[in-house]
């Protein structure tokens, strides 16, 4: 029996999180890829006649402030923040898995030097970082890609450097290298199975962590810019009129919450 069957079989409400996490993800991936095909229509097209009107069957959420389909543009914003988190995670977890398995493997200088970056890193604000990568390549997806990038890694370092060091000194791998196997063998039979959860739980994470940090930027107008459909250029673009148009502000909170609760129900059921 594994060790992810054992602690759920003494936690039997790991497999109900799970089903409820891939539910919730799936609801809002499929909304997003389907929902377009669906009830066509134009995310950025505006009719001034339709400002904060309520749902019809060409836009069933309902229009904003400037008379767009509030339908249409939430599943525009729910294909951009989760492609560039997702992205930002891709670049982030390999370059920590390279890294930290480089820094566990070699020792010496060039552990203490990729360290002592990280712990830079970890020192300042994360949001921080992302700002000051948006400053030089201001409202792109470049931009947070980059940012969110540089701020991510660090933990997929941290993790890859520590489980690492203890694979590595474990006497299977002692065997295997006096039996001559190389560091390739070593990676993939010994490395790998051991970090593999970790990387998939921080990956999890680090998908929700980018979404918030894209939606909070978005939230005080630092953000992807207008018109371009955000979650959190969308909310706070309607918040204003959530009294006239309560549906549209919800829409994107809801879309938001589902999406991060599925993520982090999916990362928290995968620690063993």
């Amino acid at each position: 029996m594994s060790v992810l069957e054992t602690y759920e079989k003494h936690d039997p409400g790991q497999p109900v999180a799970r089903v409820i996490g891939g539910v919730c993800i799936m609801a809002v991936v499929l909304f997003a890829a389907l929902g377009p095909l669906m009830v066509p229509g134009d995310p950025f097209a505006q009719s001034l006649m339709k400002a904060l009107a309520g749902p019809e069957a060409a836009a069933p959420l309902g229009y904003d402030h400037l008379g767009r389909s509030v339908y249409h543009r939430l599943a525009q914003a729910l294909r951009l923040s989760p492609l560039i988190a997702l992205a930002s995670v891709a670049t982030a977890g390999t370059a920590g898995l390279l890294l930290g398995t480089l820094a566990a493997a070699r020792g010496g200088w060039i552990d203490r030097l990729l360290t002592m970056l990280a712990d830079a890193l970890l020192a300042l604000p994360g949001l921080l970082l992302v700002l000051i990568v948006l400053a030089m390549v201001p409202g792109t997806a470049l931009g947070f890609w980059a940012g969110l990038s540089l701020v991510l890694w660090v933990e997929f370092f941290r993790l890859t450097r520590a489980a690492t060091r203890e694979t590595l000194a474990s006497p299977a791998v002692q065997a295997s290298r006096l039996l001559g196997f190389g560091p390739a063998y070593l990676f993939r039979v010994h490395v790998w199975p051991e970090i593999a959860p970790m990387m998939l739980t921080a990956a999890a994470f680090g998908t929700a962590t980018a979404i918030m940090a894209i939606a909070a930027l978005g939230f005080v107008h630092v953000g992807m810019p207008a018109p371009t459909p955000e979650l959190g250029l969308m909310m706070v673009e309607l918040l204003p009129y959530w009294r006239e148009a309560p549906l549209a502000l919800l829409s994107p909170v809801i879309a938001t919450f589902a999406l991060l609760l599925g993520l982090t129900l999916l990362a928290g059921s995968r620690r063993t």
